[in-house]
Parts: structure tokens; C-alpha cells; sequence
């Protein structure tokens, strides 16, 4: 098997898949093939791969002897790599078809398919349980059975188990320890068409979540672009469309938002060349085929431009913004994204921890998503202090901005000096409320994405009533708390009964600037970052804090000569130098934050080279993708570090690509 991550965002990743017939770039389309009714070139549309039925080709003698003698590249005039059905669909359609699972496996192979299937029972949805357990035993069987008939042709294996998502979990658990290098998701097309995706996601998410995660997942007859970016994000990486054709047949034009009949156009939707081209009255004064033909060349340009899009949403990290946009062009999609929410904490995993792009808020919806989760999460590895002074957010950074006149302050504090609390500054804990991530300290705040991220200014009640769940809780953390009269009116008084006592009290003309140091800025970041205690690990001792003296900010710190971490400006991120990863090493138990290599690793890693995953025998489970991280033997013996590019379980589950980027070696 040869698939590897390039890219990653939510669950979804950019990956190569090699074949015999050359590289896929994931996420990817494959357009379906009639073997005997090709109309148009889809390589010209960016095609990378197809998918076209044996079955239909098995059947037709003429078709049959042409891809034998021939093959089925010359057969359908495609050169890239082809995926073959192996007439799952026509049993689903027909109820039976007259071909054994053997024998169309050595026909798939026979024709040169590049990845074959073996013949799975296509359960539809919410069937009797036993008609859905004694069909899943069948497709078991039947898939043990394709990789005995096989040689060397690559072989799907189908996730089937109706909607029982024990049985779709129990499926991709059996058929994933076995040796396939694809796994479609099956019998799914009915819900597609019912609009069911709140069911579509836990079908997704129960195969997803049981099946391996170094091979490509096919949600099989997924053709319509509005679903791409959602299911992507699920962890779905191929998709194959005969939407296009059938479409077109019906005069009817794919868009991401939805779909578009022709007879009620009064402006083409886009600007493709079908688009551009012609008028709607153009094509309803043509003949059915032709104007078939340019239907569907506007779905398949239609269809190429949204996964094109979807993967630059990948690299850029901003896939969860698209998804957002997507699901609100029908609203039992917007159902299924609220319904996600049940599945933040698995998604969580996979997520990378700091992205290119901003966060931007745009609505409720936006309440679930993983980097709100992550860093309530990390806030509990931050020290507590005995005081609490809340504020009302400002420009950005916060940390920055904050030189206000006092007014209206809220206190459980009896006989309240605040120039006395101020002083105290180690006792003495500042943060700000702010929509999405609720509280922010102020130690923290230039760190992705507290400082990368946008939200309106007039607060939706949703996100009124999330953050005020999340700041009563917080306040319980702390014996005193100083809040402003400005939060307490931005969430409509609701925060008043959590205090013990409401004493208000005025200081008119009094100008707030916080300062709580540097040293306490990189400790914080650090237990943020890294764990509760890395700070003091980290940053204990004398040390050299070097700030950059055009911006101000904090960029380097020092031991001495000896570089124990660079404040990486861009996210507020801290990037280990040697004497960094010295003292992590020392400071944080086995295997917190490692990367663990064989023997035949270890001298790449000493001299710098990245490591590659087959190399990897063990690892921190919770590590995430675009993390500074240890790479260890495995005697615990320190040999370099760098930044993950997998996260933790993909590292032990992959065996090609490259899994850690390193920065330096040699201990």
C-alpha cells in the first residue's frame, strides 16, 4: 500500500495514492464510465482517476473480448488509473446477478484494473437487523475470499451494515485488519437522496472511526458537490459521480449550493465555459443530446472546481469554514453539522493544533468546533491564582491594548483596594471574555488561535449562553474574582448570581496597564502548550528573554548561549531549541510528547533528516499534527526533536510518508 498525508484539516487530509497507473491526489473524483456509452473526455475536466462497472463489461461479449485483449484503459480510452465495480450495484438494483465474487475478482484483474472490488452485499438502510447481519456475514466472506483470488491488482473492500452502526463498526474492524488498500462506505445512496444526513454522518463516522487510517475511504455514490467539503472533513477521501450524466439527462445543473433546473434558469449560475457560453434559452432550444452533453460538462467543471477548492481549504487550514459555508445551503445539512458535535472529541484528534488561517466565527454552529474544545481543554494545565480580574475584550491582541478607564466593576471582594490588587500581580490571575473561546489569559493570548480569529461584534444568544456556562464555571476556580460591569452587560446580567455578592463599585478616570511579565508569559505559553509544570521546566533559572526591536514582542529565550525556544511571531507558538528539548526531555515521563524510532532510524534523526513513519514504533497517542515533539530510541534516549505532520495514531498506523519534520539533532 502506498498512500501518504500531505496536508490535514478536521479529519480530512490532502494525500498521494500510488497506483499502478500513476499518482492520485486526494481528495479526489472519480467520474463513473459507462464501458459502452463513453460520451465525453473527463481527463479534460481533471480527472485523475475513474471508476467503471466489470460487470456491465463481463456481461456485453463485445465489450467483454475488447477489455481482454485489450485492456480496460484501451477499452474506455482512459490512461490514468481505473477503479472497477464489481456489479454491487446491479444486485442492489436487481436483486441477483449471475457472476460468482471469484469470478469477477479474476475478471477485474484479467482487464487490467488498477483497483479491483470484491462482490459486498449492498444493505440499504433500515432493514430488519437480521437481513442486515446475515448480509454483512456474506460481504465478510466475500472479502477474505477476493484476496485469496487476487495476484496483484489492488482490491477495495466495502464497509456494509446498513444503518447498524454497530454493524458498520464491527465491518470496518474485520475488513481493516485485513490486506486492502481501499475502503469504500457502501449503500449509502438512499440517504443521500432521503436527505438524511444527520444518519449519513453517524454512518460515515461509525467506518471512519473502525477502519485504518493509512487507506484512502470511498463514500460510494457520493457525486453531488454540496456534500463534498462535509464529507471530507469526515475523513472521506474518494468520491465517485455518475450525478453528472444522470443530471444532465434530467435537465438539471449541479452547484455547490444546491441544484439548479434548467426550465426555471434565467441566468446561467457560474462561469465556466457552458456557463459563459450559452444562455438558458440557448440550451432549452437544443436537441436532448447535445444539450445533455453541455449540462453535463458544467457538472463535471462544477464538481473539479469544488474539490479543487476543498483541497486548498486543506493546506490553508480552513476546511471547517467551507464546511459551515456548505451546510447551510439546505437545512437538513445544517442539521447533520449540529448533529457533529456528538464526534468533536474523535475529530479533535486528527485536527492539527496550528493552522495557517484564522478562526472565524459565523454562528452557533461554529460553538462545536474543535479549537474551542482544544483549548478549554489546555486551560486546565494553566496555574490558578488566588485572585480573578475579568475584562471586557479589545483590539487584539489583548495583552497589547488593554489601557482603559475603570467604571462599574462587580467584586465578591469585601473592602476592595484595587490598586492593592493590582500590585500583586502573582497572586493575581487577568483574562479576558471573548466570543468563541470564552476566557482567555492574558498570558496566553497571542497564541493560535486566540489571537487568529474573528466574530462579530453584536453576540448571537447562542454564543451569549456558551460563554457564560464556560466563565461561571471558570470562576469557581478562584476565591476572588474582580469582574467588569461591561461582561456583565454584554451577556444581559446573567453572570451576576454567580458571584457570592454583588458590590459595585466606580473608579472614574483611573487608567488600567497590566503588565505580568515576560518570564510569566513564556511559562504560561509553555503549560499551555505543552503541559501543566512545562513552564517551570522550561524557563526556570537565569534566563535571557530577547525581544525584537521592531514589534516589541518576545522572540527568543536563552539559557546563557544555549537557545531554549524561539516565540514563533505568527502564532505565538514557542518552537523548542536544543536546550528546550534538553529540559522537555528531562521534565516530561515517558512517552509524553515522543516519537519513538527503530535502530535504522536513529542516525537520520541524529544528523537532522526528517523521519519517515515506517520507521516509528511507538508513540504519544496525543500528539497532533503541527506540534513540537522528541524523538527518542527506544531506551528513551533523546535524539532529536522537530514538528509532527501526522498525529499520533496515524504515526503507528502508516508505513510511508513522512510523519515528523525535524529541526535539529544530535544529543
Amino acid at each position: 500500500m502506498n498512500f501518504e498525508i500531505k496536508y490535514k484539516d478536521a479529519r480530512g487530509r490532502v494525500g498521494v495514492l500510488k497506483t499502478p497507473h500513476g499518482k492520485v491526489k486526494t481528495p479526489a473524483l472519480m467520474p463513473v464510465i459507462h464501458p459502452g456509452k463513453q460520451t465525453l473526455d473527463v481527463k479534460k475536466f481533471g480527472a485523475e482517476i475513474v471508476i467503471t462497472n466489470a460487470y456491465i463489461i463481463y456481461k456485453n461479449m463485445d465489450l467483454r473480448i475488447k477489455a481482454l485483449e485489450n485492456g480496460v484503459h484501451n477499452l474506455i480510452n482512459f490512461t490514468g488509473p481505473i477503479v472497477t465495480d464489481s456489479g454491487s450495484f446491479q444486485l442492489s438494483e436487481y436483486g441477483d446477478i449471475d457472476v460468482s465474487n471469484q469470478d469477477i475478482i479474476e475478471f477485474q484483474e484479467k482487464i487490467g484494473a488498477d483497483i479491483g472490488t470484491s462482490l459486498d452485499i449492498p444493505t440499504p438502510p433500515f432493514v430488519k437487523r437480521g437481513r442486515a447481519e446475515k448480509e454483512l456475514e456474506i460481504t465478510i466472506k466475500r472479502a477474505r475470499e477476493s484476496l485469496n483470488v487476487r495476484q496483484d491488482m489492488m482490491l477495495n473492500s466495502v464497509v456494509q451494515g446498513s444503518t447498524y452502526l454497530d454493524l458498520r463498526a464491527k465491518c470496518a474492524q474485520i475488513i481493516g485488519d485485513m490486506d486492502f488498500e481501499v475502503h469504500p462506505i457502501g449503500a449509502v445512496v438512499p440517504l443521500m437522496e432521503s436527505y438524511q444526513y444527520s444518519t449519513l454522518l453517524d454512518v460515515i463516522m461509525s467506518s471512519v472511526d473502525n477502519l485504518p487510517d493509512s487507506r484512502p475511504r470511498h463514500l460510494m455514490g457520493a457525486g453531488h458537490p454540496m456534500i463534498f467539503a462535509f464529507a471530507v472533513a469526515l475523513g472521506c477521501d474518494l468520491f465517485d459521480s455518475a450525478a453528472y450524466i444522470l443530471y444532465a439527462q434530467d435537465d438539471r445543473l449541479l452547484m455547490p449550493n444546491g441544484t439548479y433546473k434548467l426550465e426555471n434558469l434565467y441566468e446561467m449560475p457560474c462561469s465556466c465555459k457552458v456557463c459563459s457560453n450559452y444562455t438558458p434559452d440557448n440550451l432549452r432550444s437544443m436537441e436532448k443530446n447535445e444539450r445533455m452533453k453541455f449540462i453535463a460538462e458544467h457538472n463535471l467543471n462544477i464538481s473539479f472546481a469544488e474539490i479543487r477548492l476543498i483541497k486548498q481549504s486543506l493546506a490553508e487550514g480552513s476546511l471547517w469554514e467551507l464546511v459551515e459555508q456548505r451546510c447551510r445551503v439546505h437545512p437538513y445539512l445544517l442539521e447533520a453539522l449540529r448533529n457533529l458535535k456528538k464526534y468533536t472529541s474523535k475529530i479533535e484528534k486528527y485536527d492539527p493544533s496550528y493552522k495557517k488561517s484564522a478562526f472565524f466565527y459565523s454562528g452557533s454552529e461554529s460553538l462545536q468546533r474543535v479549537e474551542i474544545h482544544r483549548h478549554l481543554n489546555r486551560l486546565k494545565s494553566l496555574p490558578t491564582s488566588k485572585r480573578l480580574l475579568i475584562l471586557p475584550p479589545s483590539v487584539k491582541p489583548y495583552s497589547k491594548n488593554i489601557s482603559l478607564d475603570i467604571n462599574n466593576f462587580y467584586s465578591n471582594i469585601e473592602n476592595l483596594n484595587l490598586n492593592e490588587v493590582l500590585r500583586a500581580s502573582d497572586d493575581l490571575q487577568v483574562a479576558v471574555v471573548d466570543v468563541p473561546f470564552a476566557v482567555i489569559p492574558l498570558e496566553i493570548d497571542e497564541v493560535y488561535p486566540l489571537a487568529q480569529n474573528e466574530s462579530p461584534s453584536t453576540l448571537d444568544e447562542d454564543a451569549k449562553k456558551f460563554v457564560t456556562g464556560i466563565l461561571k464555571n471558570y470562576l469557581d476556580n478562584y476565591e476572588e474574582v474582580i469582574i467588569s460591569a461591561d461582561i456583565i452587560k454584554m451577556f444581559e446580567n446573567s453572570l451576576e448570581s454567580s458571584l457570592k455578592s454583588q458590590l459595585k463599585f466606580e473608579y472614574n478616570n483611573y487608567s488600567l496597564n497590566i503588565d505580568l511579565g515576560d518570564k510569566r508569559r513564556v511559562r504560561y505559553i509553555a503549560d499551555y502548550q505543552f503541559g501543566s509544570g512545562s513552564g517551570e521546566a522550561l524557563f526556570s533559572g537565569d534566563i535571557n528573554i530577547v525581544k525584537s526591536k521592531k514589534t516589541g514582542k518576545i522572540r527568543h529565550v536563552y539559557d546563557k548561549e544555549e537557545l531554549i525556544a524561539t516565540l514563533r511571531a505568527s502564532d505565538g507558538v514557542l518552537v523548542l531549541g536544543r536546550e528546550g528539548a534538553l529540559r522537555l526531555h528531562r521534565y516530561l515521563p515517558y512517552p509524553h510528547k515522543r516519537v519513538i524510532v527503530n535502530e535504522e532510524a536513529e542516525p537520520f534523526a541524529v544528523e537532522g533528516k526528517s523521519i519517515f513513519a515506517k520507521f516509528i514504533i511507538d508513540c504519544d497517542s496525543n500528539i497532533r499534527a503541527s506540534e513540537e515533539i522528541l524523538i527518542v530510541n527506544s531506551k528513551d534516549e533523546l535524539l532529536a526533536f522537530g514538528k509532527s505532520i501526522l498525529c499520533g495514531p496515524e504515526m503507528i498506523n502508516f508505513k510511508t510518508g513522512q510523519a515528523v519534520k525535524t529541526r535539529k539533532g544530535g544529543f
